[in-house]
């Protein structure tokens, strides 16, 4: 069985547009949709960018976020969550597994399957997109920014603070799952 990558996107704008883009370049992925997310990538106008991925989607309809056992069965080598909002790292850095998001992120890590996450909130001060293409500016609180350094210290996890480094670490990890199925 070839194995998968696992993309969670959760309800933030912040460099969704670019995150989108990574997708539409990769092969190989089922993307799973938080609620939010649903909603946002619907506000955004974006729903034509997701569907033109040609990867499965997966919506976070249950209660249990049965698609995690897709991890329990080896199905996926890696897990990219991106975007991430401050919420899902905070639930993240903290061990709760409450969503469809911090499920997979939870049985990832119980898997030991690889997790590259973006998380929004890295730095005191950001320009984020909003609807309709508009640009705000966005202020973490410390404890936004507290979480960010907290998660990065995960087993088998990398924290992305912006989009280039996203795109290295994806690319970085899909060279190692190459080589390892070449061996």
């Amino acid at each position: 069985m070839q194995q998968r990558l696992a993309w969670a996107i959760t309800g933030s704008g912040h460099y969704l547009r670019e995150s989108l883009a990574i997708l539409q370049t990769l092969e190989s992925v089922d993307i799973f949709l938080s609620k939010a997310a649903a909603e946002i990538i619907k506000q955004y106008g974006f729903q034509d960018l997701i569907d033109a991925t040609g990867h499965r989607v997966y919506q976070d309809k249950t209660a249990s976020s049965i698609p995690v056992e897709l991890f329990y069965e080896g199905k996926y080598h890696s897990l990219v969550i991106a975007p991430a909002t401050s919420n899902t790292i905070a639930k993240m850095a903290y061990g709760f597994s409450d969503s469809l998001v911090t499920n997979l992120f939870a049985q990832a890590g119980k898997t030991r399957v690889h997790s590259i996450v973006f998380a929004c909130d890295t730095a005191p001060e950001l320009e984020s997109e909003a609807p309709r293409d508009n640009v705000v500016k966005v202020y973490p609180r410390q404890i936004d920014l507290d979480n960010v350094i907290k998660l990065k210290a995960f087993t088998h996890t990398e924290v992305a603070e912006d989009m280039q480094q996203l795109q290295q670490y994806i690319m970085h990890r899909l060279a190692a799952v190459h080589q390892m199925d070449a061996e």
